[in-house]
């Protein structure tokens, strides 16, 4: 399960209470260049509409190498996420609650398919924030001290 992105910022900024695992609808060269790594989940979030979920701000570039079949290729167009109907009915309920929203963590590959790790998740507060970089560094600090011990 080569991981090809992660959402660090969508760890930081929010706190993660379920995860769900979907499949991402993509064209043949988005495929070639997401396995290649050429993506972005940097102000990425999921939406619902219609039944379907639908990953929105996700930058994938384009594929060099074929150019022709993709003239007019927008890199941040809003892509399908493949879930199960009580699945999103469930995401959906969750999300219209307070300070609740869907956020990808990461895309790897499960043999050959792409998949998209998305999250339940509550936005933190500026002092949750500054409590994790605070336990983040303390934890460093007896690392290291553990490190040098042995």
């Amino acid at each position: 399960m080569p991981n090809l992105a992660d959402n660090k910022q969508a760890l930081y900024d929010y706190q993660i209470l379920e995860e769900f695992e979907a499949g991402l609808v993509l064209s043949g060269p988005e495929v070639k260049s997401v396995k290649l790594g050429h993506l972005s989940l940097k102000g990425s979030f999921v939406s619902i509409k219609d039944g379907r979920a639908y990953l929105k701000n996700m930058h994938i570039s384009s594929y060099k190498k074929a150019k022709l079949s993709q003239r007019d290729y927008q890199a941040e167009h809003d892509r399908q996420l493949l879930l199960k109907k009580k699945e999103v009915d469930y995401l959906l309920g969750k999300s219209k609650e307070k300070a609740l929203t869907i956020v990808p963590i990461s895309v790897y590959t499960t043999r050959r398919l792409i998949k998209v790790k998305i999250a339940l998740a509550r936005g933190k507060k500026k002092f949750d924030k500054r409590q994790a970089i605070k336990t983040r560094d303390l934890n460093r600090e007896i690392a290291r001290k553990l490190k040098t011990l042995s």
